[in-house]
């Protein structure tokens, strides 16, 4: 958690969207809040009051994922808050379940053509299709390699790597309409600037209105707990921290009095204050595990001790393995680490003297 949380700024205090509500947050603009199955257990989602082709409806920017719940939800906010308007379109900041799950049941529903960037969703369309290694074993080999022993974990691992995304995201949309950073997106009768960022997902799209000084941020720029970067096996030599500390520059051009709207928690203001408290964080997560590779060569899984110093259910112990790869890749690829593949098929990490 944020211990810094105190210098941002919550405009709307404790309140919350009901179950199957809304809440308006700014001039044309609603949250609404589904629940996650998870520690983690909320996403925010958006409606903006919209026209496309001469047609009055909602934009919806992220939808949830798929799940009786979710669906539920979502009937009782489509009869009672959508002012007889359909969905017009669904914007997905990214292709991590709780943010696409349910587009597929949605546009189905109201023929809403999906909107994201080509990363996001050709990442979707692999993780939903066949895949190499149905049975989790890319996923168990890629933990292995960073120091999980056989076991029970090992195994949890590996059954969670067979069925996650699918669970989640049972299917995508067969096409979509490609956004980009260098195009302006019409919403809400606005020219929103499409920020993209890297290090958590591939090419993630947040939302900014000049205009309103309005920022939809997914899950870029969070006010309570740091944005997930890791290391998985899909890309086993990524260096996601250094690509997300880089991806923050683009907000610094945000409005001081910018009202951020994120994917979990709460809106919130002081958008450069949060930017600045996140790369604190990382300077201090570095250092420490700079620290531990000092005294010996240590592996990935010993590293999810030194930086997080509690115990995970399966779901938060492959964010955290993967998190804690990901700050030992920052300081290899600086050159502050070494590594080496030992005998027993283990990588292991220490401090370049």
């Amino acid at each position: 958690m944020n211990r810094l949380e105190s210098e941002l700024d919550y405009p709307f205090g404790d309140a919350l969207p009901e179950p199957g509500g809304r809440l308006q947050v700014a001039p044309g603009i609603h949250w609404v809040r589904m629940p996650l199955p998870f520690a983690l257990d909320h996403i925010n989602l958006y409606l903006v009051e919209d026209q496309c082709d001469g047609r009055d409806g909602w934009t919806l920017i992220d939808c949830g994922i798929a799940s009786e719940p979710t669906r539920q939800l979502w009937e009782q906010v489509f009869d009672r808050h959508l002012d007889g308007r359909p969905i017009l379109r669904i914007v997905c900041t990214h292709t991590h379940p709780d943010h696409i799950g349910s587009a597929s049941w949605i546009q189905a529903r109201f023929g809403a053509p999906l909107w994201m960037t080509f990363g996001e969703y050709a990442l979707g369309r692999v993780l939903t299709g066949a895949q190499a290694s149905a049975d989790g074993s890319t996923t168990a080999d890629h933990f292995a390699r960073h120091g999980v022993p056989p076991g029970p974990a090992l195994e949890a691992l590996r059954h969670r790597g067979a069925r996650y995304f699918r669970s989640l995201v049972p299917e995508m949309p067969t096409s979509f309409r490609r956004i980009r950073g260098d195009r302006p997106l019409p919403l809400g009768g606005a020219d929103w600037q499409v920020l993209i960022g890297t290090g958590h997902s591939p090419e993630h799209a947040a939302l900014y209105d000049p205009a309103r000084r309005v920022l939809v941020s997914g899950d870029m720029v969070l006010p309570r707990i740091s944005t997930n970067v890791s290391v998985f096996e899909i890309e086993p030599e990524a260096d996601p921290v250094r690509w997300y500390l880089d991806s923050l520059d683009v907000f610094e051009a945000c409005a001081p009095d910018t009202l951020v709207l994120p994917s979990h928690g709460r809106p919130f203001r002081q958008l450069h204050t949060r930017l600045r408290q996140q790369r604190e964080h990382h300077a201090e997560r570095l250092a420490e595990v700079l620290d531990a590779c000092r005294e010996r060569p240590r592996t990935g899984t010993e590293i999810v001790e030194v930086m997080f110093k509690r115990r995970f259910d399966t779901h938060q112990l492959t964010f955290a393995l993967g998190e804690a790869i990901a700050h030992l890749h920052a300081l290899w690829y600086e050159g502050r680490l070494s590594r080496t593949l030992g005998d027993d098929g283990v990588f292991r990490f220490v401090a370049v003297r």
